[in-house]
This record gives structure tokens, sequence and C-alpha cells, in this order.
């Protein structure tokens, strides 16, 4: 089955930490992630009561290092794209979605929830694999991070076996930088190029590419290369 992280980024209060690593335990989730949290101190540890041993063995990481470690990264947002000509935050998923892409994944797959304030930035964002959002009632759409993170385990708990393993984020990068080159090759107006990289990145992100698919596509492109090359 997946090995599924839940990955706190710049969290800045420790009694959510905390509660993040008790829900995480209620439904069998021990792999927490921190990227340059809050100091952490006894309210993380009271909030954790029994899973103080989830907290214990976090692991402090960068994004960079996230997003080169794990196969497949779902980044969470409450804020979403109104039109497909801002697509940063397109598409996007609900937790139970979510569930539905990752449950065949024979590898690593790290879930993103942002800071309590302000969530993830568009930066942070554009590399995720998956969207998701949680649907809320307008009048009140705010979301405590620990209510969040609760919500997510609930759907991702007791995950069956995944069945093949992905292609992971040095090869999906290599993709990535040979389609980028491909666009140069077939005059692709510039101003169009970030839009156009961040909709590839998020079609192939959720493809979930084994590694023969990935070598197939450069393949396709390598011989489109070579006919450019060698036009009359």
């Amino acid at each position: 089955m997946p090995e599924v992280s839940i990955v706190l980024v710049e969290p800045l209060y420790d009694g959510n930490i905390g509660f993040t690593a008790r829900v995480m335990k209620n439904f069998g989730f021990t792999r927490l992630v921190l990227v340059n949290p809050c100091p952490l101190g006894d309210d993380a540890v009271m909030r954790a009561s029994h899973a103080r041993d989830v907290l214990d063995n976090a692991r402090w990481m960068t994004v960079d290092e996230v997003y080169r470690e794990f196969d497949f990264v779902v980044a969470t947002t409450g804020e979403v794209s109104k039109s497909v000509c801002t697509p940063m935050r397109l598409p996007y998923y609900t937790p139970t979605e979510v569930r539905e892409t990752v449950a065949d994944i024979d590898g690593t797959v790290a879930i993103l929830f942002g800071r309590e304030n302000w969530g993830l930035s568009n930066e942070e964002l554009k590399r995720a694999n998956l969207i998701c959002t949680i649907p809320t009632s307008e009048v009140y759409p705010i979301l405590n991070l620990s209510h969040a993170v609760g919500i997510l385990c609930y759907e991702l708990a007791n995950l069956p076996r995944g069945t093949y393993p992905l292609a992971g984020p040095t090869e999906m990068e290599s993709l990535y930088r040979h389609l980028d080159a491909f666009l140069d090759r077939i005059d692709h107006p510039d101003f169009k190029r970030e839009n156009t990289m961040i909709l590839i990145h998020r079609v192939l992100g959720r493809t979930k590419l084994t590694t023969r698919e990935v070598s197939t596509l450069h393949g396709l492109m390598r011989r489109t290369e070579w006919h450019l090359e060698n036009k009359e």
C-alpha cells in the first residue's frame, strides 16, 4: 500500500502540531514531516497525548527535499482557481477523490498542509501532482489545521495494497526538463511557457506514470526532435 506522510509546512502553533500527531495516530498514520515549524514546547506534547511517538519521530525537511524524495505529492488548499485561465489551483480534488487516486500506488505519498494564516504559496503548489480541497460551508470555510489533517487521514485510512511502482521524482523531473526543452524546439511562445508547464505538470502528475511510460514519452519526443532536425 502507499506509504503516506503528513507534511506540515511552517506550522505556526505547536498545539496544532500536537493535535496533528494525535489525529494521525487515531487513523493509523505515523509518518509526520515538519517543514520549518515553530518551536515545539509543552503544548505540542500535551496535545499529542498518546501520540507522543509520532511527534518524537517526526522528520524535519525542506519543501525541496519533500518534492525530491516522495513519489507523489498532494498539496491541500482552501483557495481554488475560478477559471482555467489561472491553472495554479486547478484541477482540484476532494479527499475522497484523492483516496481513489493514490489507492493503487506502490510508493511514497506526501500530503502537504500549509500555514494556518495563509496556506501554501504558489511556488509550493505548482510542483504538486494533485491539488486537494476540502468542501466546506461558505458561511465559515476555514478549517483548523489538525481538523483538515483528520479529514484526509480518515479518507486515506486502510488503503488497499498498491499494484505498481511509480516513476520516481528524479525520473519525472527529467521528463519535465525534456518537455520544457521540447517547447523551445517547436517555438512555443515564451509568454505561454509558465502556464503551459503548470498544466503539463498537473496532467502528468495525476496520471501516476510508471517508469516505462516515462521512457516512452521521452522516446516519442526524441523521435519528433530527430524529424525536426532532419526535415527537408
